[in-house]
């Protein structure tokens, strides 16, 4: 099953989320309509809101409840990038120059705001407390993710497990977010909440590990961002923490150097250690441990094309080159 073989899944869904997306971001003031219609029409796979059209779907209640739910989560993700790439000083995304770079900082942050608050006008027309509750702590989450993410840029004594938190903070909680609100909203058994808040989180961290990969084998164009970003901001993301572990002393020294300098000056020297070492190999044996992990909390669902699209998503998440 391919990706568009999984949007067909739950197709009208997703045309009324696109459409009721561009219905919300209406506004009185241009810029902010131009800089939000800018960012969501600059492609994307939208994951997470077919994460909940998907777990609707799954449960035989894929209504207007799962739209307006997707359709928040969209905005929550498109908020975070817009301060995502201000905070990164990023130029480009998606194969396209970055809000910032168009309009610079302030209007990036700002129209973040709006997306952040026009999401929770949403969240209270659905009415449901425990998805509120999951939204709203899932955004102190990713906040403290990127801070989190921040504090340890050009520092090559992160851990692997203080790397996981970042991870889980920046992507994999509102990946669980968007699965855990939908059984939450459709009021699910404690068990089905569960299997499917699981499933979010593996499926998002094995989506970043695989980022982190790609950042140093990808394909620029197919990307649409920079390979070795990460390299150049200075973020020990699990290829360098795994070869630090595992490398001689020269190899350490060497990747120690490149975090705490940042740039991309040692980028073929560190290309290579990364590959001695299996330190990609290792990566992408995490995401499969993390995909694997997902799907075995879909058997709880019964057996339908949403559940086989579920389980689709997770292996297409670890097997993807963009």
């Amino acid at each position: 099953m391919q990706i568009k073989d999984i949007h067909n899944v739950v197709g009208s869904e997703f045309q009324q989320v696109n459409e009721l997306i561009h219905a919300q971001l209406a506004s009185r003031v241009p810029l902010v309509e131009k800089i939000a219609e800018y960012i969501i029409n600059s492609g994307g796979k939208r994951i997470r809101p077919l994460l909940v059209l998907l777990t609707a779907r799954a449960f035989n209640e894929c209504d207007e409840r799962a739209v307006k739910l997707a359709t928040v989560i969209e905005f929550l993700h498109t908020a975070t990038l817009l301060h995502d790439d201000v905070v990164d000083t990023s130029d480009m995304r998606r194969g396209n120059p970055t809000a910032n770079a168009k309009w610079g900082n302030a209007p990036s942050v700002l129209v973040g705001d709006f997306l952040y608050s026009r999401s929770f006008e949403m969240l209270v027309e659905l009415a449901c407390l425990p998805v509120m509750q999951i939204l709203s702590k899932a955004t102190s989450v990713i906040a403290e993710g990127e801070v989190l993410q921040l504090t340890n840029v050009k520092n090559p004594d992160t851990t692997e497990q203080q790397y996981l938190d970042v991870i889980y903070g920046k992507t994999a909680m509102l990946f669980e977010a968007s699965t855990w609100g939908m059984a939450s909203l459709l009021g699910r058994s404690e068990a089905e909440r569960e299997a499917l808040r699981i499933y979010g989180r593996e499926l998002g961290l094995a989506f970043q590990l695989i980022d982190d990969v790609l950042d140093y084998e990808g394909d620029a164009a197919a990307m649409g961002k920079n390979v070795g970003d990460d390299l150049a901001e200075g973020k020990p993301t699990l290829p360098l923490i795994h070869a630090m572990a595992n490398g001689n002393d020269e190899q350490r020294k060497l990747v120690r150097a490149a975090i705490r300098k940042g740039g991309l000056e040692n980028m073929s020297d560190v290309l290579a250690i990364v590959h001695e070492l299996g330190s990609i190999e290792y990566t992408r044996e995490k995401a499969v441990a993390c995909a694997n992990r997902a799907q075995a909390q879909l058997e709880l669902l019964a057996d339908s094309p949403a559940k086989q699209a579920l389980a689709a998503l997770a292996m297409l998440a670890v097997q993807r080159n963009t």
